[in-house]
């Protein structure tokens, strides 16, 4: 069986079954703010502020399991970034929550379901990128100063994403956890919207 054939397939039915969870988290208020041309830095540090605790999160309670089967896969600690660019701007964090892992059992997920999680965490810095052009236009915030987070891997984007997909796809060509991946995945839009419409006052 040729799972080269496979791989694309697989993508795109993942895709495709998270595209309506994935379309309501960027339709949020607190997300299409950062798109605005006319963004304050006082909803910039709000969504920082609860992307921080979805990032922190799938690093602390999260990550682990995936690399339990995948130990080659490379994902930098991004919370770190998000808390320097607070620092720089000014803002303080009063409340931290756990959006994910408190939504699900960590200790009995599958590794499949984890890596279904860290499919949101990780795509979501190639949409960082265009994000960081609209926070430099309207903030003068930079990749070196105040929008650390959004420069995800800087010119290493491409290829860490693409490496990402790489040990995805074989991790399911391999076990054949295609709706688990989905699974994971499609919990991790809902629980970021989740997280999003219960907080976006703070």
């Amino acid at each position: 069986m040729d799972t080269n054939v496979q791989i694309p397939g697989f993508l795109e039915n993942l895709r495709a079954a998270t595209s309506q969870s994935h379309t309501n988290l960027e339709a949020l208020p607190v997300s299409v703010s950062i798109m605005n041309p006319n963004v304050s830095n006082q909803e910039y540090a709000l969504y920082l502020t609860l992307m921080h605790d979805v990032v922190k999160d799938a690093e602390e309670n999260i990550f682990s399991v995936a690399k339990s089967v995948l130990p080659e896969l490379d994902v930098h600690p991004k919370a770190q970034f998000i808390e320097a660019d607070l620092n720089t701007l000014g803002a303080v964090k009063k409340t931290f929550y756990l959006p994910l892992s408190s939504k699900i059992d960590v200790n009995t997920i599958s590794p499949a379901f984890a890596l279904g999680v860290m499919y949101v965490i990780e795509g979501s810095s190639l949409g960082g990128r265009v994000i960081l052009k609209n926070i430099t236009g309207a903030l003068n915030h930079t990749a070196e100063s105040g929008a650390s987070y959004f420069a995800g891997y800087g010119g290493q984007t491409g290829s860490h994403w693409k490496s990402f997909l790489e040990n995805l796809t074989g991790h399911e060509a391999k076990t054949g956890s295609q709706n688990e991946i989905i699974k994971g995945a499609d919990f991790a839009f809902n629980a970021i919207a989740s997280h999003f419409k219960q907080n976006d006052q703070e």
